[in-house]
Formats: C-alpha cells, structure tokens, sequence
C-alpha cells in the first residue's frame, strides 16, 4: 500500500528520517504460504508426520522498501524484510527481526545498484534462474529457491560464510542495455585482527535473452573457524541457464564445489539440476525437476545423521562419507487471481552409498506430499 497514513507511521516508528516526499514513496508488502504436508520416515521407526510445517515453497514475510529521487537519476533505496511461521506466528529465526533483509543503498541506470547490509548471496540471485523449476530472469531483484522440501539444498552451493545470505554484505549489480547482467559481492567478517575470517568473494556474470537466459558464478568463502585455517577455505562455480518456448520454460544447471576440511582431507562435490516448467493457457501451470548432488569426501555433523551442507564449518567434524542424493520433484499450481493461488506438489529423495540426511533418520529414501495456499499483498 503506497502513500498510505499506515507506511509513514511504521517508517516513523521504525526511525526513518527523510522528507516527506521520500517518505510517501515506501511500501508495505508482504506473502502468507501455508503449506499441509505429509512425510514418511519422519523418525527413527519410520513412522509418517502429517501437519503443517514451515511452508513448502515460500519464507512467510511482511517487509518494507523505499526509495527517494535523489535527482540527475540517481535514488537511494532501502529493504527491511522479516520472516514468520504461518503455522504457529513465530519469529523464523528467533531475536532477529529482520532475517531476511536489512540493507540501504543507492541506484542509477549508468552505474548500477550498490546495497549495504544483510542480503542475498549475489551467488544466489544469479543461479536462481535455474536453480529449480520456479526461477524468473536476472535483475537488481533479489530471487531465491524453494523454501523447505527435499530439493532446496542445493542452494548452499551459492552461500557464504553465514549461509545463503550475507551479513555485512556489500553486493553491486548492473543490467546493462545489451541484456548482459554482472554482479560483485563483498562480505566483510568483522573480525579484529583477522580480516579474512567470515569473509566472501564473489563475481557473476549472465545474460537476459529474447527466448532464453544463462547465468555463472564463481564464489569463494573462509568460514571462520578457529581451529585450523586450513579447513576454512571453501569454493564454488556455477553455470546454467534457460530456455523459453512458448508454454514450456526448460532449466539446466551445474554447480561444482571443494572444501578444504583439515585432517578430513579435501571435499569435492559436483551437482546437476534439470527442471521444467509448462504453463498453458488457463489458471494452471505445472512444474517438474530432477537433481542429483554427488559429494566425495563430505564431513558428516557432529552427530553423524548428516553430511554438511556446503560452506558449513567442518572444524568439529570427525567423519565424512562419500554418496549421492537424487530427487525429483513436481508441482501444480491453480491461479486464483493475480496474487492468491492453491497448489499440490511432491517430492521423492533417495540417498546412495555414504550420503546422509539427518530428517531422513537413516533411511535410504524419503516422500514429501503437499498442499497448500499462497497469497501476496
């Protein structure tokens, strides 16, 4: 709701000063997705959980974003966004009330976006357009993938130091008029006398095409454990992209990854990602995908359920297994209106040789089934 007596009350109370014409250009947004799942081996006996979870496709949110005209075609901007479970009104990540974004910056068609502040991994805004089947194309917006099933992991291979989003980011996007879009992250550690601790580097590169999309990156992260600096050192590359024909959008993409992990030796991991998406005519579209995560050498938690996520600090890690994950997934989506839609999805997990995943309990596979509603205001 823009210009309304509600936005300039909550950037008031939220501290923001400014005139009032950069006030009257803020907005309150937000999307509510409630998910009802049913999923096998949900515990050590391989009993089933039915319930509400935290949402299949999409973090709950509300969020504010502003922008003043500073003149010469230049704005400064802004985003505060938090995350919430649907099904029970919590905070998603307990005592901090912007999770999902807190950054300000400045924008200018010559010289592109600068943002400061906690954000997306600039590695992730740039792999999402292939990452599964539900991607849109590259720009100064941040994107994402799916938010809780069995298919979104392969979103830590664009992380950082603290995760798929950078605290104490600085990130540098352009779109240029030859559809060519680039991009560079910085995230600082914040660490005295060891500047390189909790740190990522980051450079990508795509291309917005008539028909079709690409998209690469090349990340790099030091995790900040203290035990050995050897084991901090983590690194991934990227390549995929789209191609678009007139009902059927079809996605492709690989990612490779090493870590150094100390004693552990070194771990190596290559992934592949295939996804379509068909949307006929009408209030349906329909998505399908198939990923396969190979890992070689990957330190297990400290329990033993499950191999690491990447760029997750091995420091404590005594044990690692090699293996495969694989799963296929699909979705239905029925179009309500332009904001609300229901939908019903699936997915099936299998897990080879020594790769492990701790909500499977130690079996070999897993079936999610859902359902759910989401709307966005």
């Amino acid at each position: 709701m823009k210009k309304s007596l509600l936005a300039l009350a909550v950037v008031g109370a939220l501290g923001c000063a400014g005139t009032a014409s950069a006030q009257s250009n803020v907005t309150i947004y937000g999307l509510i997705d409630a998910t009802i799942s049913t999923v096998n081996h949900a515990d050590s006996n391989g009993n089933r959980l039915t319930g509400i979870p935290v949402a299949w496709f999409s973090g709950n949110r509300i969020g504010f974003r502003g922008n003043e005209d500073l003149g010469g075609g230049l704005k400064a901007i802004f985003k505060l966004e938090s995350e919430f479970v649907v099904g029970t009104g919590e905070m998603d990540t307990p005592g901090v009330l912007f999770n999902r974004d807190a950054w300000v910056g400045l924008q200018s068609n010559t010289f592109g976006q600068v943002t400061l502040g906690r954000q997306n991994t600039l590695a992730r805004d740039f792999a999402q357009i292939y990452g599964d089947a539900y991607g849109s194309k590259l720009g100064p917006e941040e994107g994402g993938f799916t938010n809780n099933n069995n298919f979104k992991q392969m979103i830590f291979y664009a992380g950082s130091a603290t995760g798929t989003r950078y605290n104490n980011g600085v990130v540098w996007k352009k779109v240029f008029d030859n559809g060519v879009v680039a991009g560079l992250g910085y995230q600082f550690g914040n660490v005295a006398g060891a500047f390189s601790t909790n740190t990522t580097k980051s450079v990508a590169l795509g291309y917005n095409g008539s028909n079709f999309l690409v998209s690469s990156f090349y990340n790099e992260a030091d995790v900040g454990n203290a035990l050995n600096n050897s084991t901090e050192k983590h690194k991934s590359y990227s390549l995929g992209g789209s191609y678009m024909f007139d009902l059927v959008r079809l996605n492709a993409g690989y990612f490779h990854y090493t870590a150094e992990q100390g004693m552990l030796g070194k771990r190596k991991d290559d992934a592949y990602t295939v996804s379509a998406k068909f949307t006929p005519q009408g209030v349906m579209d329909y998505e399908i995908g198939y990923q396969v995560m190979k890992a070689n050498n990957a330190a297990y938690n400290l329990a033993g359920t499950g191999t690491l996520n990447a760029y997750a600090d091995a420091s404590l890690a005594n044990a690692t297994g090699s293996g495969k994950k694989s799963t296929v997934y699909g979705s239905a989506f029925y179009h309500m209106s332009k904001r609300t839609e229901l939908y019903v999805a699936a997915d099936y997990m299998k897990l080879d040789d020594g790769y492990r995943v701790a909500s499977a309990h130690g079996f070999k596979n897993q079936t999610e089934f859902a359902v759910g509603m989401r709307t966005k205001f």
